[in-house]
């Protein structure tokens, strides 16, 4: 499906690469009956994920100005109330290995904070895949164009040698603005029709129809 007419390769992390859906929405509302927020239904916290917490935030408690005692919340729940590390999904490690060995730049760009990508990469012993990585603490959150543009930037290729692989909207909404190829993949937080709209280059069902050949 890819070529080296691509050669930048720009993976979500939640629901693209680590199946970690589930636990997300149940730290989202397990946070919220704690502090006594309105509980977010799956569907609402399934629509924010991909954007970074504070954009989360704005839409889940609009009534909440002060955001960092919902994030200090959050974190112990999403960290602590499980410590069982979230699984990859089937095929992602076969995946990378072969696009590394046919010469693709590797990277990330996700909604997490660096201290929580760091955590991930680490223990997922998948660091050494990707050649940088950037986190939502680090520029703006999808879907704005910035985190792209730094990677594009940094290894000085163009939109059109560029492809977003991610199972949000956000995610392809962020290819579009920046003029990036996409490809919508149909196992993560949002739904296909949703994605489809995003005109993507292709939408997959597992991550392995990546290094498929026609």
């Amino acid at each position: 499906m890819l070529t080296l007419d691509t050669p930048l390769i720009v993976f979500d992390w939640d629901g693209t690469l680590m199946d970690s859906t589930g636990r997300i929405v149940s730290a989202m509302q397990t946070t919220a009956r704690n502090l006594k927020l309105p509980i977010p239904s799956d569907d609402e916290v399934r629509a924010i994920i991909g954007l970074s917490l504070g954009n989360c935030y704005r839409q889940l408690f609009p009534e909440v100005d002060d955001h960092d005692w919902i994030t200090e919340e959050y974190r112990y729940q999403y960290v602590e109330g499980d410590k069982t590390p979230s699984p990859m999904f089937e095929g992602v490690e076969d995946v990378l290995t072969k696009l590394k060995n046919d010469g693709y730049y590797l990277t990330v760009a996700t909604g997490k904070a660096r201290h929580g990508l760091d955590r991930v990469l680490n223990e997922s012993k998948l660091k050494h895949f990707f050649d940088t990585t950037i986190a939502s603490d680090e520029s703006n959150s999808k879907p704005d164009p910035a985190m792209l543009h730094t990677l594009m930037k940094h290894f000085d290729v163009k939109p059109e040698e560029t492809v977003m692989v991610g199972d949000t909207t956000h995610d392809l909404k962020m290819a579009q603005n920046a003029g990036t190829h996409s490809v919508g993949v149909t196992y993560g937080a949002h739904k296909v029709e949703l994605l489809k709209q995003h005109a993507p280059l292709a939408i997959i069902d597992d991550i392995r129809q990546l290094i498929k050949q026609k």
